[in-house]
């Protein structure tokens, strides 16, 4: 793919187009929508040649290239240690990357992220903003932090709809055979056993962030094989347990449990700490992690400039140029910028930085991408069989369902008697070459995409297709880079990390997977290699 395909594939702000879908069977048979995808105009102006050259020059000590978790968290830590001279330059027309949201006349919602584990002993980063945001309310006398209630998600929080019924929690009980239920006890029992284990450098086998994991090179030869693989060589065979594990996969990495690295599967169920609350196990808001996005942006609201394309990098003896144009405007600048913390994924690297090397392009063309859907459904009312029978959780998964089913935004809100609802719909393009699955979310209509949705869920919903008002789909094309076999502990993902330059990278691709804590980290990481860099003291928060 030369420059310009790149552009035109990938440039561009959300945009949405309007739909109508007509159900043709009752009194109101209208289903509006929207589905967000690149901008066709910005598309059309890269195709054409159409960028003007620069005509302006300014100097910025630091720049941060992209809005999401990472680059954030990077401003957060510039401004906590007092420097205030940096912007952080975003494509989209919101800042959050993959914790963005919405929000409607019901509720907020995700379009993305939608919760985050209570925090380890070692993520000491989310920690420290926890408690700066004041979710974290303070600790116990043996350390445990106290959390605000409101943060914590209400019960019932999660429930699996299988044979026919819905059954409390994930983990798959309902018509399952004794030989089943032994194989769940050998299983937990293995994830104990890496729980609590230390390697023979003295660290944890699995934590967060991964980089304070044990190097144990037992531990590290786990990431060789994969997830579904691991479970065939302890005898695990059991075919609910491995769709549970499969929906984990699919649920964090966006890749099924063949594509998952064992070293990897295995970080998701024992990298938390055993201790802490027994009834809520996950911090969650009506938009998800956007809850914690918004507050970072009021923090940055004056160094965050929206809809700014970087075209181009380039180290210089005297700091980075950076060419930004800004389509609003159709006008294009260079800034001269001491330092640069690029918190955008690893695969654009090639498309924007100037004389990258062919060694480094070569080590970036192994990271790959998984293709999302996230779709938000207004609701005129809440299902039947939930008012009358089970209640709705939070999270509410369908056995065996191409999706991953869905969370209820309005679940945390406080007020009471509420008729109408937002669902977010979750499908991972996780079967067959990433490629095609982004050729499938491009190619597939509004339309097909409904009714794909309104089957799925009829299943535990027989009036879904009446309730449900609108529905406005964001497609992700390259939503988290997919953890493998051997990409964790690989040397593509280990000599990309490094500074390239005056270049400091920032994104949770670099950890080799896509959860908060990661890009967090990598976002903080890279700041305080910049305020080194400046000679800027300042307190590290790792």
């Amino acid at each position: 793919m030369n420059r310009r395909k790149f552009l035109l594939a990938s440039a561009g702000a959300a945009a949405g187009a309007a739909y109508v879908w007509r159900r043709g069977r009752t009194a109101d048979p209208l289903i509006t929508g929207t589905m967000a995808g690149p901008s066709v105009d910005l598309g059309h102006l890269l195709r054409d040649g159409g960028i003007p050259e620069p005509t302006d020059e300014r100097q910025v000590p630091v720049l941060i290239v992209g809005g999401g978790v990472s680059g954030l968290s990077a401003g957060w830590k510039l401004q906590k240690a007092g420097l205030t001279d940096f912007e952080i330059l975003e494509l989209e027309s919101e800042v959050g990357g993959n914790s963005r949201y919405g929000e409607n006349r019901v509720t907020p919602f995700p379009w993305g992220a939608h919760y985050l584990p209570l925090p380890t002993e070692e993520s000491r980063i989310v920690r420290e903003l926890l408690e700066e945001l004041g979710v974290i309310e303070g600790y116990t006398p043996d350390g445990q932090p106290i959390y605000q209630e409101r943060a914590l998600c209400f019960a019932p929080q999660e429930r699996l709809y299988m044979h026919g019924r819905w059954q409390d929690g994930l983990m798959p009980v309902t018509g399952i055979t004794s030989r089943d239920r032994d194989q769940y006890e050998r299983f937990r029992e293995i994830i104990d056993h890496y729980t609590h284990y230390q390697g023979a450098d003295g660290r944890k086998a699995f934590a967060i962030p991964m980089t304070f994991s044990s190097r144990d090179p037992e531990l590290m030869a786990l990431d060789q094989l994969s997830m579904r693989d691991f479970l065939f060589q302890h005898d695990l065979v059991s075919e609910p347990l491995h769709w549970y594990v499969n929906y984990a996969c699919r649920d964090d990495y966006g890749c099924t449990s063949s594509d998952v690295s064992a070293w990897v599967g295995l970080h998701y169920f024992s990298s938390r700490d055993s201790s802490g609350s027994e009834h809520a196990q996950v911090l969650t808001w009506p938009e998800g992690n956007g809850w914690i996005v918004r507050q970072l942006h009021r923090k940055l609201e004056d160094q965050v400039v929206t809809g700014a394309l970087v075209c181009r990098l380039e180290n210089r003896d005297s700091g980075v140029r950076v060419d930004v144009y800004y389509p609003q405007e159709n006008r294009t600048e260079t800034i001269r910028a001491d330092q640069v913390i690029y918190a955008c994924p690893q695969f654009l690297t090639p498309y924007l930085i100037a004389g990258l090397s062919d060694e480094r392009t070569s080590l970036v063309r192994q990271f790959e991408y998984a293709p999302w859907l996230v779709a938000n459904m207004t609701l005129r009312d809440f299902p039947a069989l939930d008012r009358r029978r089970a209640p709705l959780a939070w999270d509410n998964v369908i056995y065996d369902s191409p999706s991953l089913g869905y969370v209820v935004a309005t679940h945390q809100s406080m007020r009471t008697h509420m008729k109408e609802t937002v669902f977010t719909y979750y499908y991972p393009l996780s079967d067959g070459a990433p490629a095609d699955g982004r050729k499938r979310l491009l190619d597939t209509s509004w339309e097909t995409w409904v009714n794909m949705m309104l089957t799925d869920l009829s299943r535990p919903h027989p009036d879904i297709s009446d309730l449900v008002r609108q529905v406005d789909i964001f497609r992700w094309g390259h939503a988290m880079v997919r953890p493998r076999p051997g990409f964790v502990w690989g040397e593509a993902r280990r000599r990309v990390a490094k500074a390239y330059g005056q270049i400091h990278f920032a994104h949770s691709d670099l950890s080799g997977f896509s959860i908060f804590e990661e890009a967090q980290y990598r976002g903080v990481a890279a700041a305080e290699q910049v305020l080194t860099a400046l000679q800027v003291p300042f307190t590290s928060s790792i």
